[in-house]
This record gives structure tokens, C-alpha cells and sequence, in this order.
């Protein structure tokens, strides 16, 4: 929720009022201070600064996701939702910079982790089919996709066209 220059400024904050407070012997609001500090580095290490990535990444600001993507240190770290987003954004983030690479290893990475949606699930699962498709690795593509049919009833109507339009794609090739 916070960026980490946020993060540090908050609990330096809560130190200094921590010392403050110690020193006039007001031990229990001390102890408040300094849970407070604890569940901060808590939250960096179980959260990250996703929250703020995400909303980078919305407006299409791909520099400002990539650094705030990149304060996070220890990804695997993250709790097992936040995650599967971190992943989720950093292979968009390489999509758009055309790592089709990395993108690629970020989405199969999103798609072991639960999701937002069923919906993002599914655009993860489509990313790396897509991708294997285009660097012609089709048998991977087609594996990719037949994850997809479980969820079929499940996405909206654009991601059924996505997954039709894909599908038509493998059997092109299939049969040249």
C-alpha cells in the first residue's frame, strides 16, 4: 500500500515517537509504537508495494511500475495473492517492452498462483500460449490452452474470442 521511501518515513516516525514515549514511561502506548513498526515491516515483506504498481500499471505509466515493481526485494517472499499479481504485472510490464522472453516466464509464474479473477487466470494462461505460439513453440502453446477449456463458462466473452482465436491459429500451423 505504501512505497518503501513512505514505509521508512512512517516508521521512523513511530521510532522517534517509540523513544519519546520510553522516556516518559508510557510503556503501553511504546508497545503500541512498536507494533506499529513491526506490522510496517510486516507489511513490506508480505505486501510489497504492489498496490502501488498497480495503479502505475493502470494508467500506463510503465516506468514508475518497473520501480516500484522493483523496490519489491524478496518476490517469493510476497504472500501467495500478491504474488501471483506481482507476476501477473511484471509480464505485462515485459510485454509492453517487448521481452516476450520474460513475459513469458512472468505469466507461468502468475498462473500457479491465485489471481483477482478467474479472468486474469485465464488472460495469464492465453499470455503464454500467445507467446509460444509466436516464438513457435506449439505444443506448448496447445497445452497452454487446454488449461484454458476448464475455465471457458467461467470468462467473459472477449476472453473466449482470444482463446477461439488462438485455437484457429494452432490449427493453421497444425496443418501446414
Amino acid at each position: 500500500m505504501f512505497s518503501n521511501r513512505t514505509r521508512i518515513f512512517i516508521a521512523f516516525i513511530f521510532l522517534l515517537s517509540l523513544g519519546i514515549l520510553v522516556y516518559f514511561h508510557i510503556y503501553e502506548l511504546a508497545a503500541v509504537a512498536a507494533m506499529m513498526i513491526i506490522l510496517l515491516i510486516w507489511d513490506y515483506f508480505r505486501q510489497g508495494t504492489l498496490v502501488v504498481a498497480s495503479k502505475h500499471f493502470h494508467v500506463k505509466d510503465y516506468d514508475k511500475t518497473a520501480a516500484s515493481l522493483n523496490e519489491i526485494m524478496k518476490p517469493e517472499w510476497l504472500s501467495k495473492n500478491r504474488r501471483g499479481y506481482y507476476e501477473f504485472i511484471y509480464g505485462g510490464l515485459c510485454l509492453q517492452r517487448q521481452d516476450f522472453e520474460g513475459a513469458e516466464m512472468h505469466y507461468e509464474i502468475a498462473a500457479q498462483y491465485p489471481l483477482r479473477s478467474v479472468n486474469d487466470h485465464v488472460a495469464a494462461l492465453v499470455s503464454v500460449a500467445n507467446i509460444s505460439i509466436r516464438r513457435g513453440n506449439f505444443e506448448k502453446a496447445k497445452a497452454y490452452l487446454q488449461l484454458t477449456e476448464q475455465y471457458k463458462e467461467k470468462v467473459t466473452a472477449k476472453m473466449r474470442e482470444v482463446i477461439s482465436r488462438l485455437q484457429q491459429e494452432l490449427q493453421k500451423e497444425s496443418r501446414q
